[in-house]
Formats: C-alpha cells, sequence, structure tokens
C-alpha cells in the first residue's frame, strides 16, 4: 500500500480542511493529498449512517478509488460515509481519523477527534478544547518574516481583526458590517494603533468593498482574498485579537498565540456555539469584545496538537 496520506474534507469547508492538514503534518505527512467530496443525489439527502453504497455517492469529479493510502484525516458531512467504507475495504489497513462528530459511531474509525462541545464521548474519541489548526510557533515567524514589509510600517499596538460571515448558525450582513467598521475605528482610535484585517471566504464580495471603504483614513492593512495570504503574519504581529464569533476554527488559531482575543458578537447563535464560547471565556482565552473594555490578559497558548499527536500514536502504533 502507498505511503500515503489523503485529506479528505467536503468541497469548499476551508478551515475544515486546515484542521485536517494541520493533523497530517503533525504525524510527518508533509504534503498530504487534499480531496474535496461532494454527494449527488439522492445521497445529498441523507444522513451517513443511511448512505447505500458509499463510495458510489460522490460526484464524477470527486470519486475516491484506489491505489488507498496509508492514512485519511477526514471531517464534514460528505466525508464519513466514504472513508469509514475504505477503512472497511482495507481491512483496516488504511487508517482513518476523522475530525469533528461524524453522527455516526465512532467504532467505525481508527480515531474521531472532536471539540468538547460536540459531546462525544467513546473509547476511540479523543477530545479537544478547541479545533486542531496549522497554527505553531515556528509557522507564525516564519510567515512573519515574509510580511515583514507589509507590517513593520504600522504603529503598535496592533489589532489584527479575524472577520468571518454568514452560515447556519450566525449573520454578517449589512447592517452587522456597519456596526463593525464604526467598532473597528473607535478601537483604532482609542488605541492610538493600527489594524490587521483579514476576511474569510464567507465574507461576501459586497461586504469586502463595504468594509474596505469604511477603514479608509484609518491606520491600516486589508486582506480581502488578494495574492499571498498573510494571515498567519497578522497572527504574529498582533498586540491583541478580535474574532467574529461564527468561527470555532478562527477562534481556536487565535488562542493559540496566547495573546488577548475578543469575540465580536453577530446576530444568531446555537447551543453548540454558546457552549463552546462560554467554556473559552471560562479557561480565560477569550473575552467578549467591547469598545469600552480593551484591557490587555495572559494564558498559555492553546497547543493541543502535541497532545493530541501523543494519544493518537499510543492508538495507532503504525503511525
Amino acid at each position: 500500500m502507498t505511503k500515503t496520506c489523503w485529506v479528505v474534507c467536503d468541497q469548499g469547508k476551508i478551515g475544515t480542511q486546515n484542521q485536517c492538514v494541520g493533523l497530517a503534518e503533525g504525524l510527518g505527512f508533509k504534503d498530504p493529498l487534499v480531496k474535496h467530496v461532494t454527494p449527488r443525489f439522492p445521497w445529498t439527502l441523507l444522513p451517513a449512517h443511511l448512505w447505500f453504497s458509499p463510495l458510489k455517492g460522490l460526484t464524477k469529479e470527486t470519486l475516491l478509488s484506489p491505489p488507498w493510502p496509508q492514512l485519511i484525516v477526514a471531517a464534514g458531512r460528505a466525508s464519513v460515509a466514504p472513508t469509514a467504507a475504505i477503512r472497511r475495504l482495507t481491512k483496516g489497513r488504511t487508517r482513518v481519523i476523522q475530525l469533528q462528530n461524524p453522527r455516526v459511531s465512532p467504532e467505525l474509525f481508527d480515531a474521531v477527534i472532536a471539540p468538547r462541545h460536540d459531546g462525544l464521548q467513546g473509547p476511540s474519541v479523543i477530545q479537544t478544547e478547541g479545533a486542531l489548526h496549522r497554527v505553531t510557533p515556528e509557522r507564525l515567524k516564519e510567515e512573519a518574516k515574509k510580511f515583514e514589509p507589509l507590517l513593520k510600517p504600522l504603529k503598535k499596538p496592533l489589532t489584527t481583526v479575524l472577520l468571518g460571515g454568514t452560515n447556519a448558525c450566525y449573520k454578517l450582513e449589512h447592517t452587522e458590517a456597519q456596526k463593525i467598521i464604526s467598532d473597528l475605528r473607535k478601537v483604532a482610535y482609542q488605541t492610538g494603533g493600527s489594524l490587521a484585517v483579514t476576511l474569510s471566504r464567507r465574507t461576501s464580495k459586497e461586504l469586502q468593498v463595504l468594509i474596505r471603504k469604511g477603514l479608509e483614513g484609518i491606520p491600516h492593512v486589508f486582506w480581502g482574498g488578494e495574492g499571498n495570504n498573510p494571515y498567519f503574519a497578522f497572527l504574529e504581529a498582533a498586540t491583541q485579537i478580535i474574532v467574529t464569533c461564527d468561527s470555532v476554527s478562527m477562534t481556536s488559531e487565535a488562542c493559540a498565540t496566547g495573546k488577548p482575543v475578543f469575540i465580536y458578537q453577530l446576530p444568531g447563535g446555537s447551543k453548540k456555539f454558546r457552549r463552546f464560547h462560554d467554556f473559552f471565556t471560562a479557561q480565560g482565552y477569550t473575552r467578549p469584545f467591547s469598545t469600552s473594555s480593551l484591557e490587555a490578559w495572559t494564558y498559555p497558548p492553546l497547543v493541543e496538537l502535541p497532545t493530541v499527536l501523543k494519544k493518537l500514536r499510543q492508538r495507532l502504533d503504525t503511525l
């Protein structure tokens, strides 16, 4: 069997893909093959436990076929049934790790890594506090050096701002964007420093234009998807970080820096998101954003990958 690693995740889920790639890299697979999967009708209507002929349930362009790899790191609804089927077909020779709650029995996989707010338990489950990611001290320093010409002219303190977008639980539209612009301008004025603002792929083009224009006249840099991504450099350069509440991944990445992380509330929410944010606040990782309260604090950086890797290697002795 080929000594390779696949990352299998739903099409368009970049945050999920980064979680999987981060784990694969930690396990020593420096160039995992990323495979995006999309279900086709009627599998689009079915939960994972009802997928019949799972490897036929994907679109022609995203079908998975042999030779099978040594390891699959997967996440997302469309990845669950096909990767479980591959493990079964290879009689376990292909090890499969699922990230997040697969909503089927965890015993269908060699391991399931899920954040505690998912409430998943079992012998094959490894719980984390947040989401896995690719943030490491080495990567942050390397990226900061690469983007030094962009960041060096900015006056300190630097507030890094990670903006998400509308999803199934939260809303970020015109009204919310106008409030964000107003609040960020206040932050720049109150701190006397600069902003480093980055948007996610869920931030609509209309809002990108609105926010870019709304920040004119204050010291800042802005990344909206053009050119090389300075995301890691923004994290390293930050004095403090503001993150919209719609992303577990972005919040976890920000907290890996050990810097003050303020959560910017958007309309909406869910019980799972509330459990996540309540826990992070109770642990001292984050605080609610308010323009009247931007005090600094410290905490040990949230670095979970080494612990996860140790537990995985104990469980998967061939990796």
